[in-house]
């Protein structure tokens, strides 16, 4: 009997979307490097390490990249990112964090990211300059200033990324 190669299973991310009182209206954007993704704006984040805690995971990730210590952090959405051109597949959960009051981003790994830096929420980057769970996100209609999840309603996990 002879098997056939599975397709590879997606990876499960997490997003964390930053906040700061001494940033109104802002949240946290980096400028990706590596092979994926190169030069489109990310938010801090990464993998969900095996027994950890979707809050765990926002808060190691955000302290990892960008020296970041988080408060209130919560769920805020989930998006499906698939690209098959690039072989890319993430099921990555958004949470949201407020930084500490007075504290400011530091570049901790240069070689995955450009620097950190506070965006408007509606002054952002244009679609094709995001990367993808953040483009997603965006194209769901999330608002990161309320705390509804009207959003998710009908949210059915089809984005045709390319």
């Amino acid at each position: 009997m002879s098997e056939t190669a599975q397709p590879p299973r997606p990876g499960i991310g997490v997003g964390v979307v930053v906040t700061s009182p001494a940033h109104p209206d802002c949240v946290l954007l980096g400028k990706r490097r590596g092979p994926v993704g190169a030069g489109t704006y990310q938010l801090p984040g990464g993998h969900l390490e095996f027994g950890e805690s979707l809050a765990e995971c926002a808060a190691r990730e955000t302290l990892e990249e960008a020296a970041l210590r988080l408060r209130n952090l919560r769920f805020a959405s989930v998006v499906n990112s698939p690209c098959a051109a690039a072989r890319y597949h993430y099921v990555t959960v958004l949470m949201k964090g407020e930084a500490e009051p007075g504290a400011e981003p530091r570049n901790r790994e240069p070689e995955k990211n450009e620097g950190w830096q506070w965006v408007k929420w509606d002054e952002f980057p244009p679609a094709d300059q995001l990367f993808w769970a953040l483009r997603c996100l965006r194209e769901q209609g999330y608002n990161p200033f309320t705390e509804e999840l009207d959003h998710l309603k009908g949210y059915t996990g089809s984005h045709q990324l390319a």
